[in-house]
């Protein structure tokens, strides 16, 4: 398992689409901040951005259905996001970006107003560590700071804590709640939550669990 873990990283290190800046490239704000339309797309395309996307399965099945649009997938795990990143190869998408780095990581790599949707799949639920969930206060103020106005952000989670927290958080703080279930593939919702099935969630599924959905804006 390392020997392949290090074929991926060094792969990585040949995907034009994958960015993996250090700590002292993002302080006071990674280079292509503000520039990822022009610079890495080129074009004007709205951009949507996926935090925790894994191997990119979500990132990937997006952009396929809307090509019209840019998409960017981070991940702090380069073994995973080589699959998003050797699909998008084989495939030649050229809406597609990934980045190597920690979700709150996410005003130095963008500008307000340069990210028009948000999607949060599968995140760790860290229930000893409110600080360190991705729907958190503190987070929702970073992802404040780089949506376009009227900016979505969705969450998709088998953890019903973390739904139930994420809901009460929305409340507390006067956030518009746009739609919200408890059993995703139950509900008859036609969104794009259902687009795709990831490795874990067939797995989650297969045990009986269910898939909690909601979408907001802050």
């Amino acid at each position: 398992m390392a020997k392949k873990k290090l074929i991926h990283f060094t792969e990585n290190l040949t995907f034009p689409h994958l960015f993996q800046p250090k700590y002292q490239e993002l302080v006071p704000g990674f280079r292509m901040r503000g520039r990822w339309n022009e610079e890495f797309f080129r074009n004007d395309h709205e951009i949507t951005l996926e935090l925790g996307c894994g191997k990119g399965e979500y990132t990937v099945a997006l952009a396929e259905r809307y090509p019209a649009r840019n998409f960017i997938g981070i991940d702090i795990k380069g073994a995973r996001l080589w699959r998003g990143c050797k699909t998008v190869a084989e495939m030649n998408m050229g809406n597609v970006a990934f980045i190597r780095t920690h979700a709150n990581n996410v005003e130095l790599l963008f500008r307000q107003g340069e990210i028009a949707e948000i999607w949060i799949t599968f995140p760790d639920p860290q229930p000893n560590y409110e600080r360190k969930r991705l729907t958190a206060p503190v987070f929702l103020e970073r992802y404040r700071k780089v949506l376009r106005p009227g900016g979505l952000i969705h969450l998709k989670t088998d953890d019903p804590p973390l739904f139930q927290y994420t809901m009460e958080i929305l409340q507390a703080q006067g956030h518009k709640l746009h739609y919200s279930t408890d059993d995703l593939y139950d509900s008859g919702y036609p969104g794009d939550a259902g687009l795709v099935r990831t490795y874990y969630e067939k797995i989650w599924l297969e045990q009986g669990k269910k898939i909690n959905y909601l979408y907001f804006s802050v």
